[in-house]
């Protein structure tokens, strides 16, 4: 099981079975465990939740069939009910993945305990400010973006006057500068934007559709994580590791 010291977003794949033009969600994440991907966020605004505990439950099964339980992150966005549902049931899931308008980061801690990982989604000028003010003790990395607009999350980026922010390179490297925890970085990404993204020392990036909608999802994970690879600079290490 991946914990707070030792987890891994270089490489991070988010899917829902609304993304996978009608194919196997539990293919495709397979297909991305084999490539060596290192994150794998279980994420639906259409599933039930018992349909998200099913799915959370096959990818735990792939990621151990893999022999990569250890190096492999397994989250959930958004439904802390489907994180201690799937736990009842003894399914390995190492945390939660949620916005900050979402279920509030102090709940999820005190409800998934010290060990867990919680990664939090915000936009980007709110992001300085939650950085100077807010206790950052409690989250494990930040997701930061879109890089480009998306379709596979209209409403991310989207601004107060109901226009989508893009993020350009330059802020995402000065979030890069003040952060004490690792950024993630996706929407919209493509295969051009690895190999800077690498360079300016995110934490890793995440991706939807470029994966799971592509003719062959397999192919294009190992072209994206290749270019990781390249272009790769030393990992992001975490104060308390220091």
């Amino acid at each position: 099981m991946s914990t707070r010291s030792d987890f891994d977003i270089s490489a991070y794949f988010v899917v829902g079975p609304e993304n996978t033009k009608g194919r196997p969600v539990a293919q495709i994440i397979k297909a991305v465990v084999e490539v060596g991907y290192t994150c794998i966020q279980i994420r639906s605004k259409t599933a039930s939740a018992r349909e998200l505990i099913e799915l959370t439950a096959k990818a735990a099964d792939i990621i151990a069939e893999s022999g990569r339980a250890t190096e492999v992150t397994l989250l959930v966005d958004d439904r802390l009910d489907v994180v201690l549902a799937a736990r009842k049931q003894k399914i390995k899931v190492d945390g939660i993945h949620v916005g900050q308008t979402d279920m509030p980061v102090e709940v999820c801690r005190e409800y998934l305990g010290e060990d867990s990982i919680i990664g939090l989604s915000t936009r980007t000028h709110d992001l300085f400010d939650y950085i100077q003010t807010a206790d950052i003790s409690l989250v494990d990395y930040f997701g930061v973006g879109p890089l480009h607009e998306t379709r596979t999350k209209l409403d991310c980026g989207l601004g107060d006057d109901g226009k989508v922010l893009t993020r350009s390179f330059d802020e995402i490297a000065q979030l890069v500068k003040v952060s004490p925890i690792p950024l993630v970085v996706g929407g919209g990404v493509k295969l051009a934007d690895i190999p800077q993204l690498a360079r300016i020392g995110v934490g890793g990036f995440f991706v939807v559709s470029a994966i799971s909608e592509a003719d062959d999802p397999k192919a294009e994970a190992l072209k994206l994580i290749e270019a990781w690879r390249t272009n790769y600079r030393p990992p992001f290490v975490k104060e308390a590791n220091q």
